[in-house]
């Protein structure tokens, strides 16, 4: 490890470590609501390692205990983590010149709150090594922290006080992880796309009406982008 990856490295965590706190109650969340669905300690935490993605672990849960055919676990899956694709798209440019297995590892740390504190730095340097060390510093302290407070959410589910509103407590560390993803207009248009369907649908069995928001905020996006780079060439052409 070169000097360059270390700065980056220490300069990454160092930023996204406040931000971190956020993990600590959906973290809790996603223990708490695995072994409630039945999971031993050790089927939860192999999910959680596996899998990695909070999100995509409590919106395939209420699937794996009624039942549910394996394909439609597996899509909900994928349609929960298409937003990934996204965020891959806008910070590959920053991994030019590394190699494909970091690539590949890279790929599996990838999180919501590295990425909306990160990308912006990561995309401005022109020092691969520093790029790479600015993103995996914070995502592998994401990755300890999910993995211990989840096992802490999966051993303590049955003494953990109900009165705690972990839930709501969620809800608020993604809506402080929400504000600096939506400072760019696409990602505001997706959101604000995304959040009205998923509102209008609410409704739906199985989370489809969650599945559909993912969906429309993703090519409300795309559509937000292409309108933002055509205006960007006739301002140039101007």
């Amino acid at each position: 490890m070169n000097i360059a990856f270390r700065q980056g490295a220490r300069e990454g965590f160092l930023h996204y470590l406040p931000l971190s706190v956020g993990l600590i109650p959906w973290a809790l969340v996603t223990g708490v609501a695995m072994r409630g669905a039945g999971f031993s300690v050790l089927e939860a935490m192999g999910m959680n390692c596996i899998v990695f993605a909070g999100t995509a672990q409590l919106g395939t849960l209420p699937l794996i205990v009624i039942g549910a055919p394996m394909w439609m676990i597996l899509a909900t899956a994928l349609a929960l983590n298409l937003r990934f694709v996204i965020f891959s798209a806008a910070i590959a440019p920053a991994f030019e010149g590394v190699s494909r297995w970091r690539r590949i590892l890279s790929g599996y740390l990838l999180t919501d709150g590295v990425f909306a504190t990160c990308s912006p730095r990561m995309l401005a340097s022109t020092d691969k090594d520093w790029r790479l060390g600015y993103y995996l510093g914070p995502s592998i302290w994401c990755w300890l922290l999910w993995q211990v407070v989840t096992l802490i959410g999966v051993l303590g589910s049955s003494v953990l006080p109900t009165n705690w509103s972990l839930d709501f407590m969620a809800s608020i560390a993604l809506m402080v992880l929400l504000v600096p993803i939506v400072a760019s207009r696409p990602m505001l248009v997706a959101a604000l796309a995304a959040g009205a369907t998923a509102v209008t649908l609410h409704d739906l069995p199985l989370k489809l009406g969650l599945i559909a928001a993912i969906f429309v905020g993703i090519a409300a996006g795309f559509v937000g982008e292409r309108w933002i780079a055509d205006d960007s060439t006739k301002d140039v052409a101007l």
